[in-house]
């Protein structure tokens, strides 16, 4: 550790040597907010710098400002007709163009009539039809914000709502389990983006295989969100990939603790505003394995993603993506009898894992007030898990086997038109195809007997189509309103779901908003066909459904300072239970969850109610902070007809984010950023331990007539990053330290027994994460 130190500290000094002021030029384009038509001569202006640097759009919509500092600089756009637009806290540095989506909304006010001065919430969602329930997701700041490590599931952590640990990327949001959550990438459905996604946790898994090199700003709902989005229940997870750059070549290369990363980006030809994006990243644990759990070194991983974006002048545009991850893990056995201290020091497992999409996307406008969009997409996800135990005579007999392969082919389009600027629709359909292959074994006892829980293949549909209107009575009132429908064709099960929003901005600074929605999800496919006797006893499951309403205050204090306070309500049912028992999927995790084989029924309620507090002083003058707090309450209810706390009601969670940062360097060129995040939250629920049937069958035995009853002590966790970016001509370099979990809090992944003791004990883990990093970008 102290040579790296030595060696990070001898390229700072050597990289810090300047030649003069280094400049870089920001561009992009402005278009309509609701129908995506570009908007001509608006103007641009940085606000910050003087002498003023300004331009005006072309008629296409684009703009380029030249010759702009390196440093954070604050942007303003307007328009005759439409409101005025400031983007704040854009980073410029000397290695890569900066390429701006500016959209503008409509105004409705006369000429004349009223001045209105530009309000700023940089947490709007991009989504045009979402009016509230969601937040726009900034790139940069998964990169900035301590604990984010360049990962969007951990940055939205931070988040007023959400709750998760250190080892898991979970995110389990207002008392949901995680696996409640939809992952989706321009505009299609994708499997868990997480390395060793459902392994130990569903919707979990270790870090993100989303590279920030490659996305684009996204959106994040925790409820009540607009008509598009099916087959969701807790929130959305709302992501695009980037355009690369058209006009010039620009590359990254990063080495870390964690592995290595190359991207690249560009035009295909001069001339053309076509453009290439790929980012590549392979990894190993095997640096970190001291600080980790036992056997990470054998741990790898690698992802790949890329999007190619071709324009033409007649046909619209056409883009190209795809992301996909490969996984690999595996423990070895203990021979020696006398070192059995857990049961998977007993255990030979070896996990493979794959998942991927890809996805061609078309985007025409039909006139000035209309577009439709088609996107043809393939969806993959694999788990081939094979897991042996050691018996008494020290010979290794079979656990469980899993060989799930699913593909899904979609076809989705959409119709967006502003009728007026009153009215704006969305409407269209998703044709999913879920093509399964699925084999999964479970020895019930120790003796080696696998008995066969699911096999089968084929095919079945789930089908979608959907409408969503946004009315703009005036600048102060909007209203959402829509439905989406679903049918599962395996099943003959459908939903029809109502989702309304409203919006109120009553004062220049203030807002109210209420939204209410029907939200639903299937279950993963494999319960669908668990067999008992030959019998597929689940085959008839309907979706999980859930009640959205939540209420929302909004608070621009100053120019850079945003209070949001959303009290919510989430009543949920037709939930799979156990018939006679205290077992819901609202809690369902993952390990042994996989093995069930009892017959469910769509009998069981959930209930979510709280309040979230969101205070943000957005980055000005170099220093920025949030505060983020929520108080909830989390139960369910089974055939028992008595409310539980379900696993993730962790009662309330309090997070501080702040950072600050330097310009240095002999021309100020160059920025030192530290950033630090606190974390307390409620601590893991667990049933009480049966001491005495745990200890005649040495395993942890839980009294499960008392679910959920004990509570950890509350949980303190901290984060930092650290970094120091040397900004030259056409090129920079980045050295940062980020540290997960400074604070060495043990996360808790269950009860196990210990056959040394002969006791049962909490199974926790200290993940501390320590990425030290070089970057340079050209």
């Amino acid at each position: 550790m102290k040579k790296i130190c030595i060696v990070i500290l001898l390229n700072t000094l050597f990289f810090n040597f300047s030649h003069g002021q280094s400049y870089q030029t920001v561009k992009g384009t402005v278009t309509e907010k609701n129908s995506g038509t570009p908007v001509p001569y608006a103007t641009v202006m940085l606000l910050n710098i003087t002498p003023v640097i300004g331009a005006t759009t072309d008629t296409a919509g684009r703009f380029s400002l030249p010759n702009v500092p390196v440093g954070r600089h604050t942007i303003e756009v307007r328009c005759l007709g439409y409101e005025t637009v400031t983007v704040k806290e854009i980073l410029v540095s000397s290695s890569k163009e900066i390429i701006l989506d500016i959209r503008l909304q409509e105004t409705l006010m006369e000429l004349g009539e009223i001045t209105v001065k530009p309000s700023i919430n940089k947490t709007q969602p991009l989504n045009s039809m979402a009016i509230a329930g969601g937040r726009m997701l900034s790139v940069e700041e998964a990169s900035r914000y301590a604990g984010g490590m360049d990962d969007p599931a951990r940055l939205v952590s931070s988040f007023a709502g959400v709750t998760a640990n250190v080892g898991n990327n979970g995110i389990a949001i207002r008392g949901n389990a995680p696996k409640f959550l939809q992952w989706r990438m321009e505009d299609v459905e994708i499997p868990n983006p997480n390395h060793f996604a459902d392994v130990t946790s569903f919707g979990g898994g270790g870090l993100t295989a989303l590279s920030s090199l490659v996305l684009g700003n996204s959106d994040f709902f925790t409820g009540a969100f607009p008509a598009e989005y099916s087959n969701a229940l807790s929130g959305v997870f709302d992501m695009y990939l980037r355009n690369g750059n058209n006009t010039r070549h620009e590359h990254t290369a990063q080495i870390s603790f964690l592995g290595i990363e190359a991207a690249s980006e560009g035009p295909f030809t001069k001339g053309y505003d076509g453009s290439y994006l790929f980012n590549y990243r392979y990894s190993t644990l095997a640096l970190l394995s001291p600080l980790q759990p036992e056997d990470a070194d054998g741990t790898d991983y690698q992802d790949l993603s890329f999007k190619l974006f071709f324009p033409t002048r007649k046909a619209g545009v056409f883009s190209a993506w795809g992301i996909g991850l490969i996984d690999h893990s595996g423990t070895i056995a203990e021979k020696d009898k006398s070192k059995w201290q857990y049961e998977q020091d007993m255990e030979n497992q070896d996990v493979k894992q794959y998942a991927g999409a890809l996805g061609v996307n078309h985007k025409i406008n039909i006139d000035k007030t209309s577009f439709l969009k088609t996107t043809i997409a393939l969806t993959i996800s694999g788990l081939n898990m094979h897991t042996e135990r050691m018996n008494e005579h020290v010979l290794l007999v079979p656990k469980n086997v899993i060989k799930n392969t699913n593909w899904n082919f979609v076809f989705s389009s959409a119709f967006q038109k502003r009728f007026s600027e009153h009215h704006t629709n969305k409407t269209g359909f998703r044709i999913t195809g879920l093509k399964y292959d699925m084999f999964m074994q479970d020895a019930q006892q120790t003796r080696g007997e696998l008995q066969t829980l699911t096999d089968e293949s084929g095919f079945s549909s789930l089908l979608t189509a959907y409408s969503s209107s946004t009315f703009r009575f005036t600048n102060q009132w909007s209203v959402n309103v829509g439905i989406n429908a679903q049918y599962f064709t395996l099943n003959g099960n459908y939903t029809i779901e109502p989702r309304v929003s409203l919006k109120c901005q009553f004062m220049p600074n203030q807002a109210y908003s209420l939204a209410y929605g029907v939200h639903s999800r299937l279950e993963m496919l494999n319960y669908y066909f668990t067999e008992k006797e030959g019998e597929k006893i689940n085959k008839d499951l309907d979706f999980t459904k859930a009640h959205h309403l939540s209420l929302g205050y909004d608070l621009n204090i100053e120019e850079n300072k945003h209070l949001k306070i959303e009290p919510y309500i989430q009543y949920l049912y037709d939930v799979p239970v156990l018939p006679d028992s205290t077992y819901s999927f609202i809690n369902l995790q993952g390990n042994d969850d996989w093995f069930l084989s009892e017959r469910l029924i769509n009998t069981g309620k959930g209930l979510n109610y709280g309040i979230d507090i969101t205070f943000e002083k957005y980055m000005s003058r170099r220093d920025y902070y949030m505060i983020t707090a929520s108080i909830f309450n989390s139960r369910y209810k089974t055939t028992r007809d008595k409310w539980y706390n379900t696993r993730y009601n962790r009662n309330f969670v309090l997070n501080l984010l702040a950072g600050k940062e330097w310009m240095l360097g002999e021309n100020n060129q160059n920025i030192l950023g530290i950033n630090a995040r606190a974390t307390f939250q409620g601590g893991d629920r667990y049933s009480p331990i049966n001491e005495i049937v745990s200890l005649k069958q040495q395993d942890a035995i839980h009294d499960e007539s008392k679910p959920y009853s004990k509570q950890l002590v509350p949980v303190l966790l901290g984060h930092l990053t650290i970094s120091y970016k040397i900004n030259k001509k056409k090129v920079s370099h980045e050295v940062a330290a980020k540290v997960l979990n400074i604070t060495g809090y043990k996360d808790y992944y269950g009860h196990r027994y210990n056959y040394i003791t002969r006791q049962v004990e909490a199974e926790r883990e200290a993940n501390v994460i320590p990425n030290i990093s070089y970057k340079i970008e050209f």
